[in-house]
């Protein structure tokens, strides 16, 4: 038989799973790194004289958004296929 303490340490780590995984599908999280993709991309092109470099910044953060973008339908279709979901 489950003790209420071992129920509660259950609880607690779904609290916990259900946390880290709403933090991992977050507008929040996507707009931080896209943020900081493009900050370092512009410092690198701007090191290395690239000409407009903080407009040249914009491909590789336009590329990671549009790949989280994508990734919702791939996901589902690779749940659908791998776990029958």
């Amino acid at each position: 038989m489950i003790e209420r303490s071992d129920f509660q340490a259950i609880q607690e780590r779904n609290r916990r799973v259900e946390a880290e995984k709403a933090w991992e599908t977050s507008l929040t999280r996507r707009g931080m790194i896209a943020v900081v993709t493009y900050f370092v991309a512009g410092f690198f092109l701007w090191l290395v004289q690239i000409p407009s470099p903080w407009l040249s910044a914009l491909v590789p953060t336009g590329g990671y958004i549009l790949s989280t973008l994508s990734l919702r339908w791939a996901k589902k279709l690779w749940l659908k296929r791998l776990y029958k979901l």
